[in-house]
């Protein structure tokens, strides 16, 4: 434990308090980042079964196909729109409770996840190209240039969430941070591939789960997806989630296997292995429901969802559980340091006030009074201060007697205001430091 401490890059805290109990933001945290990422897997499972099902009407010249990719199509703008709003709670719960954890890995990442913005938006800008021109462009000589729009589309999609999980996943692991150089060599932290390929399962599982309610329902008019039955929707929609649920046993126990032993723990197996068997009973009810003739299909879907309910929150409160204990060692060192460091601060200053230290006053150290309009190789408010040594080359009384009651010489720039204030003893230290840093030869000055 003690090496291992010893390794972590360890800052303090700010010293600000939470505007709600610790506890019920990890409440919220989890509740608000499962109703965001259903929306999640909504927006990349639709994408996914959008081009899957767009590819087989133009490959098989089956009409059918192409409008069920068309009606898919339509759900995924409203999808990402709630994905988008719904993340903001979520976004704002891990930024208050992983702040130093939260932002390091947003650093190491780098421009990854500043692209994500722009990414968002050209990906719902290809989404709405990809709705709106599906009658003018998917039946004619355009049809390639369609798809390739949506596959665009889906490529975005399904990078965003990569990135965010690479993201998420690289702040559970303080000791690794030294060694990343950027979002490539983050992929190698952690289990993030697996933790991926896990994800896309949820969604392709839940959107089937979706349409098999959405499209399968009596009130859906059959007259916009011709060659499709209410029974036979509901069916695609079941094997999609059942073989993809399945899938899960694969990828599930992968994921919980390829774990860093950082945040294992008994609640986590329990809670997963519960979670895991209700996806047994899940499967079932699944399988039942697609050998279930016609006239009964769909009448066991309220109580899927409600199992399907209990999965994900079994999987959350998982996710929750192993980051906790993951950071647990972390989060208790950053503690220890914030504490530290206010109690350092607490003594440097009462005896630099009662004059055990005293603190060397420096030309440089007294520019700092003026570094905010002059630099020294650039005009920021004020000239440069290489402009100000060739001006005042060998006359440092030039400056203190224009520090102490400067003038006006430069149409367009503001009056410099007097530094009397500081006396014309710490004047000519700033004056010589100037002209030193101001010289040709001279090193550049932070």
């Amino acid at each position: 434990m003690l090496p291992l401490a010893q390794s972590l890059p360890v800052p303090r805290d700010l010293e600000l308090p939470l505007p709600l109990p610790e506890w019920t933001l990890a409440v919220m945290l989890v509740l608000s980042f499962l109703l965001h990422i259903l929306f999640v897997n909504l927006t990349v499972g639709s994408s996914i079964l959008t081009m899957i099902y767009e590819f087989l009407g133009w490959r098989r010249n089956e009409l059918k196909f192409d409008l069920l990719a068309h009606r898919i199509t339509k759900t995924i703008t409203v999808n990402k729109s709630a994905a988008v709003v719904l993340g903001i709670g979520p976004l704002l719960c891990i930024n208050l409770l992983y702040t130093i954890q939260f932002y390091t890995a947003n650093t190491l990442t780098g421009h990854a996840w500043v692209l994500i913005v722009p990414m968002v938006i050209a990906a719902f800008l290809l989404a709405y190209l990809h709705k709106y021109s599906w009658d003018r462009w998917s039946r004619g000589g355009w049809k390639i240039a369609h798809l390739g729009v949506g596959f665009m589309s889906m490529l975005l999609f399904l990078l965003i969430p990569f990135i965010f999980l690479s993201n998420v996943n690289l702040m559970l692991f303080p000791e690794k941070w030294a060694e990343v150089r950027g979002f490539f060599s983050s992929l190698m932290v952690g289990n993030v591939f697996p933790r991926y390929f896990h994800f896309l399962c949820a969604s392709l599982a839940i959107s089937g789960l979706f349409f098999a309610g959405w499209f399968g329902r009596k009130s859906f008019p059959l007259a916009k997806l011709a060659g499709f039955t209410h029974p036979e929707l509901r069916r695609v929609g079941y094997k999609i989630a059942f073989r993809v649920t399945a899938a899960q046993f694969i990828f599930g126990p992968l994921l919980l296997l390829t774990l860093p032993k950082a945040g294992l723990s008994t609640p986590l197996y329990t809670v997963v292995l519960a979670g895991a068997g209700v996806g047994l009973v899940v499967l079932l009810m699944l399988r039942r429901e697609i050998a279930a003739p016609d006239e009964s299909i769909g009448r066991a879907y309220v109580a899927i969802c409600v199992t399907f309910t209990v999965i994900v929150l079994a999987m959350g409160t998982g996710r929750h559980l192993y980051r906790e204990t993951a950071l647990a060692l972390h989060k208790d060192l950053v503690r220890q340091r914030t504490v530290e460091y206010a109690a350092h601060l607490a003594d440097f200053n009462e005896k630099l006030a009662s004059g055990q230290i005293v603190m060397p006053v420096t030309g440089e150290r007294v520019f700092q009074n003026c570094a905010s309009c002059h630099a020294r190789d650039k005009v920021l408010v004020g000239p440069s201060l290489i402009e100000i040594a060739a001006i005042y080359k060998g006359n440092p009384e030039g400056i203190v007697r224009w520090a102490t009651a400067p003038g006006k010489k430069r149409a367009g720039s503001q009056q410099m205001p007097s530094f009397a204030i500081l006396g014309p003893e710490k004047l000519q230290m700033v004056a010589k430091y100037m002209l030193e840093a101001g010289a040709k030869d001279s090193p550049a000055k932070p």
